[in-house]
């Protein structure tokens, strides 16, 4: 996510390759990073953060407290810090970094093709602050400004949502396949109906009445909603969003 960020960042000149410091542990990463877009890297995280006005956080949880330990006493309080880690708070990233002005986002992964939704919450930012988080975000797809009650539920359906989405696709592939399509053939037609039935979505009607439109008395769609209510597709899909929230983090 982080290198999507950086991607469009420069494409869309939010903001000029000097300006980003990137660190990572792997020097292989950042000579990888430096080559391609000409950006600056450095092996110590202390160092990248000397000149930063704004720092973005993009590592998975489990490292967070590794990170921040190493980090925390070189960040100045007043340092913007963006969180990109999943399921850790506001008040844990205040705990952890020891700043004032701290945003939590979680984007998805359709970020990497300029289609994701990026949901923002904030503790201590001020307005200017989520300006600069937007522009960040909004290089990659929506940004929505939330309160943080609501982040382990958009973690759980816009974060994790896309690799249910995969899943669907795979499954009606599948299907195809069964059915005697060659593979090829069945992927195609999956990923295209997935695409325009998203695309019906956007116009602005409900998922129920475009259903409905497809669904004709005694018709196949109609068996085929049938089999999957049978097998509890929507309790199966409401559980899957419910993980996270499910398991108490936060």
């Amino acid at each position: 996510m982080g290198e999507a960020l950086i991607k469009v960042m420069l494409l869309a000149h939010c903001v000029s390759p000097e300006k980003i410091v990137v660190a990572d542990i792997r020097e292989e990463r950042l000579s990888c990073l430096a080559s391609q877009y000409k950006i600056r890297t450095i092996p110590d995280n202390r160092k990248a953060l000397e000149k930063a006005r704004v720092v973005v956080l993009a590592v998975k949880p489990q490292v967070i407290a590794s990170v921040a330990e190493e980090i925390a006493p070189s960040l100045a309080p007043e340092r913007l810090v963006i969180s990109i880690a999943a399921g850790i708070g506001l008040s844990r990233l205040r705990d952890l970094f020891r700043c004032s002005r701290i945003i939590r986002v979680m984007p998805n992964t359709p970020a990497l093709v300029l289609q994701g939704i990026t949901c923002i919450c904030q503790d201590g930012a001020s307005k200017e602050d989520l300006d600069v988080a937007r522009e960040i975000f909004s290089s990659v797809g929506k940004v929505m400004v939330m309160e943080e009650r609501y982040m382990d539920a958009v973690t759980g359906l816009s974060g994790s949502g896309p690799a249910y989405c995969f899943l669907v696709v795979e499954a009606l592939a599948d299907g195809g396949v069964k059915m005697g399509l060659p593979r090829a053939m069945a992927l195609e037609l999956a990923v295209q109906t997935m695409r325009g039935a998203a695309a019906l979505l956007e116009g602005g009607s409900h998922p129920g009445e475009l259903k409905d439109m497809v669904a004709s008395p005694v018709g196949t769609t109609i068996c085929g909603i049938h089999a999957l209510e049978k097998r509890g597709v929507r309790a199966a899909f409401m559980d899957a969003v419910n993980g996270l929230s499910g398991s108490g983090h936060a």
